[in-house]
């Protein structure tokens, strides 16, 4: 079975989390086996599955900033990004306890800053108020920095933790033309054949 060149799937996701050095059992943290197959109109289900697939101090509502930041942050012809970003949070988030607690820091400062300046929560923005939103709270022109600003936390631990996992990505690392992302082996092959 062939996947379109432009879907996200779980292989990239864990193919991204080796390229941050994430394998075995906490790279399959992200991936719940039972209850996430979506609804006819392709939403999931709301029993709470997947937000118990988290580890702690991530949560849904930290998931659905990243998801909704994705949506705006890569390009607007990629598919199965919900499943995608989180599988990698997931398994990120089961190896490294600190750094999700810097993500779920920032996705909670772009609620908090949304809510006050713009009325409404940042998923609940439509993409291109989202796009602004960014802008506005400067995230997207800060330098990115763990231990800096609000501003530079959201650059670092959403929009650059989100391209990240793009890049690192087989089909990400393609869309952009990086022949073989870090931490997805290409074999002899990917030499001998010039570029596409």
């Amino acid at each position: 079975m062939t996947t379109d060149d432009t879907e996200l799937t779980r292989r990239d996701a864990i193919a991204a989390l080796a390229a941050a050095g994430i394998t075995g059992s906490a790279a399959l943290a992200g991936c719940s086996t039972d209850g996430d197959a979506p609804d006819e109109d392709g939403s999931r289900p709301d029993d709470g599955s997947d937000a118990e697939s988290l580890p702690a101090p991530l949560d849904r509502r930290h998931l659905d900033v990243l998801t909704a930041a994705a949506e705006v942050v890569y390009p607007s012809e990629l598919d199965g990004v919900d499943d995608f970003v989180e599988t990698f949070v997931g398994g990120r988030a089961a190896d490294r306890p600190d750094h999700a607690a810097g993500v779920a820091e920032a996705a909670d400062h772009a609620v908090e800053w949304t809510r006050s300046w713009m009325n409404a929560e940042f998923p609940a923005l439509e993409p291109d108020r989202r796009e602004e939103a960014l802008d506005r709270m400067g995230a997207r022109e800060a330098e990115p920095d763990p231990e800096g600003s609000d501003a530079e936390r959201v650059r670092y631990y959403v929009v650059n933790e989100l391209l990240f996992a793009l890049y690192a990505s087989p089909t990400g690392g393609e869309l952009v033309g990086i022949e073989n992302p870090q931490g997805h082996p290409g074999g002899t092959e990917s030499y001998r054949r010039g570029p596409r």
